[in-house]
């Protein structure tokens, strides 16, 4: 309890200034749980090029570094919308978190086992007996999955060694484990900006192997929206969440059609980030949108399901989440009035581009 309050005070005060904005319009903070990047780059736009605005609403964006949880913050009040990956919001709701899913932004996930082809690992089969790093803090059950697919589990050690990794990849680089946990668009990318000892020249994707949690039934659904049930309950919040999520919608939908000028906004406000970096990691975010069958932002019910089964063989969870943990009816009337719009709400036609990362991600 300690900690919550600490938080919600902590969080309350960054984001003070910026809550004695227009008094016009309607104010919100929306907890991030990352740093700026092009991960987040539908928000960031949606703020910078004045959609929120339009929608009466002034948003102010908070970061972390790791240390503030959406969940959480969203949960104490500290910010009226959080952007999260799906077990950290079930787990907070046994805790009394009455948090309801609003928009499921990313269809697919992004992690990957990345390991050197040198390796041979290139399937279930080859990762027996080998050592496999991991990310904490919740970010560890789509390995824990890998375990239960392969007819183990992550305890015994029967076909896995799992090591707990930092938020990188250097355990990988430096040979400790066989293979290591990484986000496609993050981690993964930073990699191709790294130079091989072996050669003098950048890593290649031909010099890694890669097992993606989709395609192995492992995966769990990662970015969305996160608001209060009983804040959405309260007189109005409907109406600020509907422009919150037009206009969130809308940016996405111009970064899937404007990638090149949403890293131009990313790098406007961190120039330090990297621009091939950003540039690859719009690119696999967009793969994680897009397409979206029945629009984006829409539960598929088959990533839910698989989700929730995960956690409760792992026993993340203790029961089925409670109805109403995810609600699409916001959701889809701003679908229905960017469609009207002439918005492309399910970028059936869209294309990934061919992207190379820089020395550093430069």
């Amino acid at each position: 309890m300690l900690r919550i309050i600490i938080l919600s005070v902590a969080l309350l005060m960054l984001a003070g200034n910026s809550l004695a904005a227009d008094d016009n319009l309607a104010q919100v903070r929306l907890q991030l749980q990352w740093v700026t990047q092009a991960q987040f780059a539908g928000y960031y736009v949606a703020n910078e090029l004045g959609f929120y605005e339009e929608e009466g609403l002034a948003v102010t964006i908070l970061e972390s570094d790791g240390e503030v949880q959406p969940a959480e913050a969203v949960a104490v009040g500290a910010a009226e919308f959080g952007v999260t990956w799906l077990p950290k919001t079930l787990i907070a709701n046994e805790k009394g978190g009455d948090l309801v899913n609003i928009a499921q932004i990313f269809q697919r996930s992004g992690t990957v086992l990345v390991s050197f082809a040198e390796t041979g690992i290139e399937s279930l089969t080859d990762l027996v007996h080998q050592t496999v790093g991991y990310w904490p803090e919740g970010n560890e059950f789509e390995v824990y999955a890998t375990t239960f697919v392969m007819g183990s589990d992550p305890y015994s050690g029967e076909h896995l060694l799992l090591v707990e990794q930092p938020f990188h990849l250097k355990l990988l680089l430096d040979g400790e484990v066989d293979a290591g946990q990484a986000l496609i668009y993050n981690w993964y990318g930073r990699l191709l900006g790294e130079t091989n000892p072996a050669t003098g020249n950048l890593y290649q994707e031909a010099d890694f192997n890669l097992i993606d949690m989709n395609k192995i039934g492992a995966a769990l659904l990662q970015d969305h929206v996160v608001a209060r049930g009983d804040w959405l309950a309260q007189e109005g919040n409907e109406e600020i969440t509907l422009g919150f999520l037009s206009a969130t919608l809308r940016g996405w939908i111009y970064c899937r059609d404007n990638a090149d000028n949403c890293v131009r906004i990313l790098l406007e406000i961190d120039p330090a980030l990297g621009e091939s970096h950003q540039q690859w990691q719009m690119n696999e975010v967009n793969k994680l949108i897009w397409p979206a069958p029945t629009g984006i932002g829409m539960m598929d019910g088959e990533s839910w399901d698989q989700s929730v089964e995960w956690l409760l063989t792992f026993g993340a969870l203790d029961d089925e989440p409670a109805p109403g943990a995810y609600r699409e009816d916001l959701l889809a009337r701003a679908l229905a009035s960017l469609l009207e719009d002439g918005l492309d709400v399910k970028g059936e036609d869209w294309q990934a581009d061919s992207i190379s990362v820089r020395a550093g991600g430069r």
